[in-house]
């Protein structure tokens, strides 16, 4: 019996691993294309608002077929199409030597590095909250987090196309109580995207600078919808400490500018993945070091 339950556990996580890193490949294409789309979205607005003709080679390039889907991935050097045996997720990485295997450019950890990350943590995902709704809402919440840290680690960026989606699908997923109550939903993502907002107006108000982004808001606000405002404190608690200490150490040790902004939209991301598994514990803990669990 004993046997039977470790066989079917290594057979779900497996498969758990496996998903994550597929979902991963896709969410390189997602990591990248998606502010390209965005940029090129954007100033196609900003030609037909104006009613003006962009230049012939600006115009060529808007006019291209350019999504998730298409073009087909392809090496930036050579321009060669991407086989299906050499994009299998980490494995044609390795085998490859990394580099390409047409003309032999060295590709970016980065690509395989999102692609373990994914898998990890949907097998972790899964590992913790079993073979439940519960594994498979966290699942797709956790494969946004990784879009969304690699995005804004790019660009500065957190795009509304993915938090907002994040965000109503909390409260969507919390009709059922799938992790807290729908009140507890709707106050979290109120709560969440207005304590930010609060204290984005009052740093602005203070310095006269803008210290964060409103994609930092709606993460929050995501966060809320789906954990409920009682993990908010311990989101920003972790976001902002950790974030804190990663800022000055990349300072320090890369002697980087400490006026430049920072990203802060991971540390976001990561506090929430935390509290999604370990939040209730982390607080319970809490309460009871500090004496003011009843």
């Amino acid at each position: 019996m004993l046997e039977t339950l470790i066989s079917q556990q290594a057979l779900l996580l497996g498969s758990a691993l496996i998903l994550g890193l597929l979902v991963g490949s896709f969410l390189n294409v997602v990591i990248y294309r998606l502010p390209i789309m965005m940029e090129r979205e954007y100033k196609q607005d900003f030609y037909g608002y104006f009613a003006k003709e962009p230049e012939p080679a600006e115009k060529k390039v808007l006019e291209e077929t350019f999504n998730l889907i298409l073009p087909h991935s392809h090496c930036p050097n050579c321009d060669a199409e991407i086989k299906a045996w050499h994009n299998i997720p980490v494995v044609s990485y390795l085998l490859l030597g990394r580099k390409c295997g047409f003309c032999g450019t060295k590709i970016s950890m980065r690509y395989p590095l999102v692609e373990l990350v994914t898998g990890l943590l949907t097998a972790i995902v899964v590992w913790q909250l079993g073979f439940t709704w519960q594994a498979l809402a966290g699942c797709v919440f956790t494969w946004a987090l990784v879009a969304l840290t690699g995005i804004d680690f790019d660009r500065q960026l957190l795009p509304d196309q993915i938090t907002l989606p994040l965000l109503w699908g909390g409260l969507v997923i919390n009709l059922w109580e799938v992790f807290v109550p729908l009140q507890d939903a709707v106050i979290g993502a109120m709560a969440g995207y207005l304590s930010l907002w609060a204290v984005y107006h009052i740093f602005k108000l203070v310095t006269g600078k803008e210290g964060m982004g409103a994609g930092d808001f709606k993460i929050l606000a995501a966060i809320g919808a789906w954990f409920g405002w009682q993990m908010l404190p311990l989101v920003i608690l972790l976001s902002a400490a950790v974030g804190a200490v990663a800022g000055l150490t990349w300072a320090t040790i890369a002697g980087r500018d400490k006026s430049l902004p920072i990203a802060f939209g991971p540390y976001l991301a990561g506090a929430g993945w935390i509290a999604m598994l370990w939040g209730e514990q982390i607080v319970g803990w809490y309460l009871s070091y500090s004496g003011l669990a009843s």
